[in-house]
């Protein structure tokens, strides 16, 4: 994972092939590192779970929304900076957070 500096397993679909696209680019003899920002999605019960980032210790989730009504974005933080992003019917806010992500980790 480029944003945390961490090796981890992301088992979805999405995720195995964009690592595809990236090593059929690096058999074509262009160098590329594979630097998406980790996540997954699923769905339960009609209720869609988004996850972005990776977060193994955090000091801090800072909560967006309402959980009980399952309308909520979740940042687990540290040290003041966003390592993950976990929502619940907030697809847009769930991008957003990826792509910000993206950002940091390319710089």
């Amino acid at each position: 994972d480029a944003h945390s500096g961490e090796n981890i397993r992301v088992e979805h679909w999405v995720v195995a092939e964009r690592q595809g696209q990236t090593a059929a680019l690096n058999m074509l003899g262009q160098r590329e590192k594979y630097t998406a920002v980790p996540f997954f999605w699923s769905q339960h019960y009609d209720v869609p779970i988004n996850y972005v980032g990776h977060a193994e210790r955090w000091d801090e989730i800072a909560v967006e929304g309402d959980i009980a009504a399952k309308d909520c974005l979740l940042r687990f933080k540290r040290k003041g900076r966003t390592l993950a992003v976990a929502s619940i019917f907030r697809d847009i806010e769930s991008l957003k957070a990826e792509l910000e992500m993206e950002r940091q980790s390319a710089t």
